[in-house]
């Protein structure tokens, strides 16, 4: 599961540091639909999970004038469809509703399918919060299902799951590089294994 947001902000909060509101909002979206999920550990579990973070744009463009900001959003697409290309992930989630063309033309790029979310980015008005946690809270739950699920299966000798070690060391990346960048934008080491399926849309109205 890839999670697609716009950018690091200037405030110099991150996600992979535990201090952004962004942060706060998937922590919670996943504790409330995973039971072995908890606070303390939260990172640890997400990447477990199979779950990664990156945005669109490497540097900062809260503080950017609006064409130069859809600039920088554009030229990321690039570097977006390169990471699709690698991780083939089975969801994408774009939490920041202004970049979902970005996304989609990354998408297209990179010939990939699968399962795509649009959310509102759950930022200072409350409604916005509530729409983002009551989508992403059931699909939650279901990924989790179905991830514990894959595991009880290779426990028991029944399911084959390639464990894709080049994945998991870019996963690992995201999570020992907490700096204001998209560190899975930099890595080119991750084979591409394939996807397929249909693509499903959700958007949240204003």
């Amino acid at each position: 599961m890839l999670f697609v947001g716009e950018a690091p902000p200037a405030s110099g909060r991150f996600f992979y540091q535990t201090d952004s509101g962004l942060y706060r909002a998937i922590r919670d979206a996943f504790i409330d639909a995973c039971p072995n999920v908890h606070e303390d550990d939260f990172l640890h579990s997400f990447r477990e999970l199979g779950c990664y973070l990156v945005d669109m744009c490497g540097k900062p463009v809260d503080r950017m004038k609006g064409k130069q900001r859809r600039r920088a959003c554009r030229e990321g697409e690039v570097r977006l469809a390169r990471v699709l290309k690698q991780l083939r992930p089975k969801i994408v989630i774009t939490v920041v509703r202004s970049i979902a063309p970005n996304v989609r033309r990354s998408e297209s790029r990179a010939a990939w399918s699968g399962r795509h979310i649009e959310l509102p980015y759950p930022g200072r008005w409350m409604h916005h919060r509530r729409a983002f946690l009551a989508i992403l809270t059931p699909i939650l739950r279901e990924y989790c299902g179905s991830r514990l699920s894959s595991r009880a299966g290779v426990r028991r000798g029944t399911e084959q799951v390639d464990p894709k070690p080049a994945v998991q060391s870019l996963a690992n990346s995201f999570f020992n590089r907490r700096q204001r960048s998209a560190p899975g934008f930099r890595s080119r080491r991750v084979q591409s294994s394939g996807q397929s399926g249909k693509i499903g849309r959700v958007s949240v109205p204003a």
